[in-house]
């Protein structure tokens, strides 16, 4: 019997369109340990017009700009209102690995309210990426308080 969901997937899967697939692809591997597991080269011969690729337990999609498409990628258009947030293991270290690989910073790695240790990375396509693990379990009620905190302190630096 054919699954609705295919073996390995979730119900969301991320897709993302960018102007080089090959080198996003070869960045996602550096930067967040990435398998690649398929490639569609472009109907062309050139470039890739799709590609799945596996972070962690999570399928990836991304392929290039086509004007076969309507999809524009983050670096054409200047930005991107999307991030990604990927839970990891020790994410200092994977922080540190994503930054070698060419991401910028975007938010230091600290300790955060709601109960995880996190920072922002952008990649070199433009897009974000929140890289957390899990450290507190908070009741609603010490998250609440914490964003209030949260909230109170960057209004008090202003």
């Amino acid at each position: 019997m054919i699954k609705a969901i295919p073996e390995g997937y979730h119900t969301i899967t991320s897709a993302i369109t960018v102007k080089d697939a090959r080198k996003a692809i070869d960045f996602y591997k550096k930067a967040f340990n990435a398998e690649e597991k398929f490639v569609m080269p472009g109907i062309d011969g050139k470039g890739i017009m799709h590609a799945e690729i596996l972070i962690g337990n999570s399928f990836f999609m991304l392929g290039e700009e086509s004007p076969h498409c309507s999809s524009k990628s983050a670096e054409t258009l200047g930005d991107s209102p999307v991030t990604f947030f990927l839970y990891v293991k020790d994410v200092d270290t994977s922080f540190q690995q994503a930054v070698a690989a060419g991401a910028s910073v975007v938010m230091a790695v600290e300790d955060m309210f709601w109960g995880d240790r996190c920072g922002t990375v952008k990649d070199p396509f433009g897009y974000s990426w929140m890289i957390a693990t899990h450290t507190r379990d908070l009741s609603e009620e010490e998250i609440t308080r914490g964003a209030v905190e949260f909230v109170q302190a960057i209004d008090n630096k202003a």
